[in-house]
């Protein structure tokens, strides 16, 4: 609930402003590493947890448990609608894509190069269809749990702590947004720097991280656990990241509606953060 204490609310904004501080402070020489040395997954791990410290540091300078964050598991239709959510934009996206023809389906060929990169072929004898309903059982189960050590770094920060501190002083609507905004911009160097044409991937990706900051912040709000957000997110990076990519080929001057920072990933997500925004406020959440 919003504070009415305007000492309370001060004293929050220090809080939040406090641990953003902190972020920025551990993430600039990972950032640095990452864009003027070598895309490293190791550094992108370290980044991942920055918040995760800047939380924990920040709970100890204001005397607080860590304890005290939402670690409970929670009821188990919010972890399972964390799942199925992100599986199913990611899903509707690349349906979009292939029916309008910005990319299109793999051949039987990629499949098999597929199959090979993930280590099927040493099974025996499988047909494209085997190989990709394998693969999707693998990297959705195996590959979410391996992709949710780093999410939780985020998460703990993000959501398990962050949303919570801007609960104090703004509504759903105002801790969605700025949480949003905040995420996105701590991606901006990697987006700049490996971006092939920033303006569009950059907008692109503010649509996508506000878009899920609301579908997000709705599951942590009505969950009171952070795991859903964690869930959400490795689901969300391995569908989008890992799995629908290797099904597409793409088709000469319609990259940019493809993949994480692609437009239509950002149409299709804006639908549903609408969607859970429109939900939130009818829930009075």
């Amino acid at each position: 609930m919003i504070l009415e204490n305007s000492s309370e609310r001060k004293e929050a904004w220090k809080t939040i402003f406090l641990f953003l501080a902190l972020v920025v402070a551990l993430t600039s020489p990972f950032h640095y590493a990452l864009v003027n040395l070598y895309p490293s997954r190791i550094y992108v791990g370290a980044i991942m947890w920055c918040p995760a410290i800047a939380a924990i540091i920040t709970l100890k300078i204001k005397g607080r448990k860590i304890s005290s964050l939402n670690w409970n598991w929670g009821n188990w239709k919010y972890i399972r609608l964390s799942y199925f959510v992100p599986a199913l934009y990611g899903i509707i996206t690349y349906l979009l894509i292939w029916i309008f023809g910005f990319g299109r389906l793999v051949n039987a060929e990629v499949i098999t190069d597929w199959a090979k990169e993930l280590g099927l072929m040493g099974i025996g004898t499988l047909n494209p269809t085997s190989i990709i309903i394998i693969a999707i059982i693998l990297l959705g189960t195996v590959e979410v749990i391996r992709s949710a050590a780093t999410t939780l770094g985020e998460e703990i920060g993000w959501r398990g702590f962050f949303i919570y501190e801007l609960r104090k002083v703004l509504s759903f609507t105002g801790v969605s947004v700025f949480s949003g905004v905040v995420w996105a911009t701590w991606h901006w160097p990697v987006i700049v720097y490996y971006g092939n044409n920033v303006i569009v991937e950059m907008a692109s990706f503010y649509v996508v991280i506000i878009s899920m900051s609301f579908m997000m912040t709705y599951y942590t709000f009505k969950s009171k656990s952070l795991w859903p957000a964690v869930i959400f997110h490795a689901v969300s990076n391995v569908y989008i990241q890992k799995i629908l990519p290797e099904l597409t080929i793409k088709n000469e001057g319609t990259e940019y509606w493809l993949g994480e920072n692609g437009i239509m990933f950002a149409i299709v997500t804006c639908v549903f953060g609408i969607y859970f925004w429109r939900k939130a406020m009818k829930e009075k959440l």
